[in-house]
């Protein structure tokens, strides 16, 4: 049987930015000198929502063996990053008590929040989407001299030019008309 692809748009409750915990996996089992369990803790770094994988700051460090390509200004040797991770295997840090916690949703002032179901505490948008205000940049233009940006005109290009092509036969002469001249 064929797997049917999901249509529309595809979320994560995971996003960019976010503190995660390891609830599963190698960096799961990850223990100290006495003994205890240390679970791995991180920043999201990226987010594929199709394929359900994050990839953590600083968790599952894998080494790629890069080939060298000098045209590219590409390095050889061996390189260490982060691989992908499944989305399953972490959770987010509860912002209270730092504890994995699942998500929920609710209506806050009028805004669609992130909700820490074991604290009922609010997440905090990571921020990274934020695009900076409109205002800053209207005063850095007021601050301008008109005479400074009349300066600043990009050059006028060259018109191209334009080359006519004749169209039709060659014309060839005749050797009737070379006795005749």
């Amino acid at each position: 049987m064929r797997k049917e692809t999901k249509r529309g748009t595809i979320r994560s409750k995971i996003k960019r930015g976010d503190q995660v915990v390891f609830v599963a996996g190698k960096e799961f089992n990850r223990y100290d000198s006495n003994g205890k369990r240390n679970a791995t803790t991180g920043k999201v770094i990226a987010v594929d929502p199709i394929k359900r994988k994050v990839k953590v700051e600083g968790a599952m460090i894998v080494k790629k063996h890069q080939k060298a390509n000098p045209q590219l200004n590409v390095e050889g040797g061996i390189i260490k990053r982060e691989a992908w991770v499944d989305a399953s295997n972490v959770a987010i840090m509860d912002p209270k008590t730092g504890e994995a916690t699942r998500i929920g949703y609710e209506i806050r002032e009028g805004k669609k929040v992130r909700i820490a179901k074991k604290s009922g505490t609010v997440i905090p948008d990571p921020g990274i989407f934020v695009k900076p205000k409109k205002e800053a940049e209207e005063v850095v233009e007021e601050n301008v001299e008109p005479a400074e940006t009349e300066e600043k005109k990009p050059a006028k290009k060259k018109p191209a030019k334009k080359v006519e092509k004749k169209a039709g036969k060659k014309e060839t002469k005749k050797p009737e008309d070379k006795k005749e001249e």
